[in-house]
């Protein structure tokens, strides 16, 4: 075997370490592309998903905010409508204090109110879908039948429709509304403040959803 001369020996060194350094090189381009790659995509994957996440989650909460068949109930109710007649023989006089076991809105339950009226007349909740755009309000509690357009005689069947003209909320006035159910309890306006809520000559409150002080 030949040997091979220093100019040789050098020149091959030199082409093995120049192969060596290429595929070096190659390989950490393709090392920090794919990882340049991966990197860029679980960012975006991880930021449209909390996107979408707080997206679902604001839907979510004014969805809950507009729902509600009390929400904005007016804290003055106002005289009572005319033509209703005063009860004859209440249970709870005007003045007295009682306890609420009604829950028509987050506070009412179990606080004390002052009677500020007491009616004998028939007593409806409805549904009816407010005429300022708001969500459907199912099972509203209460309306009488003197804030109903041209009722006709009480008491209104299941199913039957009225024209509303209360104005205990926004978008009452003027629904058509669906009667649920009828009651001839005596019913009750009620003055009510507790740490929630102050209102006066709240409507409408039945007899059965009030408790007297113990």
């Amino acid at each position: 075997m030949k040997k091979l001369t220093p100019t040789i020996r050098f020149t091959a060194v030199a082409a093995a370490l120049g192969l060596a350094l290429a595929g070096c090189s190659t390989a950490n381009d393709d090392t920090r592309e794919s990882g340049g790659e991966d990197s860029h995509g679980n960012h975006e994957s991880a930021s449209n998903e909390a996107g979408g996440a707080d997206h679902e989650d604001t839907d979510s909460s004014e969805s809950g905010h507009e729902s509600g068949g009390h929400e904005g109930h007016a804290a003055d109710g106002g005289d009572p409508p005319a033509g209703i007649t005063k009860a004859a023989d209440p249970k709870f006089d005007v003045g007295d204090t009682v306890v609420l076991s009604a829950d028509h809105m987050p506070g009412m339950k179990g606080a004390e109110a002052e009677v500020s009226g007491a009616f004998d007349t028939t007593t409806y909740s409805i549904s009816y879908t407010p005429t300022d755009g708001g969500d459907p309000v199912e099972d509203h509690k209460w309306v009488v039948h003197e804030e109903l357009e041209d009722p006709g005689k009480a008491p209104l069947k299941k199913g039957a429709k009225a024209t509303v003209t209360a104005d205990h909320m926004p978008g009452m006035k003027g629904a058509e509304a669906t009667i649920d159910s009828a009651t001839d309890e005596t019913v009750y306006m009620v003055d009510v403040k507790t740490d929630e809520m102050e209102m006066t000559n709240h409507k409408w409150v039945d007899e059965s959803e009030m408790n007297p002080v113990e």
